[in-house]
């Protein structure tokens, strides 16, 4: 695993092992903030493992729709939206569309899981049928969070504004 990943990693355990001490709001359904949009510019850190010649960093936004504020599971604080966005690095350019789970554990951390589909541009296109990526918030106030995100084929980090 790449350095960059490392160190995104050990930032997002920090973050959760802050908020796992705290008063957590998970069993507190609409506990969180409240917000139609998600707008999320961020840089990537390369793939989980290099493939393709993807190893490069790069630059990518993700903009989610939220869908239904109190999710699937209704004793818990969720939301789910619908995530738009693009990653680029020299070599390669990807437009994801991914279901946002979101799991409010507490008012400053978050989590979340999101499974898509991508469309990868290089000289030619293709469809990736399958994205997955895990990652999580610290929000360091109630309109904006430190997001990172791990998954296939990407990991990232941002900056996140609640709209």
């Amino acid at each position: 695993m790449q350095r960059p990943v490392w160190i995104g990693l050990a930032a997002f355990s920090l973050c959760f092992a802050q908020a796992s001490l705290a008063e957590a709001q998970i069993k507190r359904p609409g506990a969180h903030i409240d917000y139609d949009f998600e707008a999320e510019p961020h840089l990537l850190l390369g793939p989980i493992t290099p493939i393709d010649d993807d190893d490069d960093l790069g630059i990518g936004f993700r903009g989610t729709l939220e869908l239904v504020d109190n999710g699937f599971v209704k004793s818990i604080n969720n939301t789910v939206g619908i995530g738009f966005g693009f990653d680029h690095n020299d070599h390669v350019t990807r437009l994801p569309v991914v279901m946002q789970w979101n799991f409010w554990l507490h008012r400053s951390f978050s989590v979340f899981g999101e499974p898509g589909v991508a469309l990868r541009l290089r000289s030619g296109r293709r469809f990736d049928p399958f994205v997955l990526y895990a990652g999580g918030r610290w929000h360091f106030t109630d309109w904006g969070a430190l997001t990172f995100r791990i998954g296939h084929p990407v990991a990232s980090i941002g900056v996140s504004f609640f709209l």
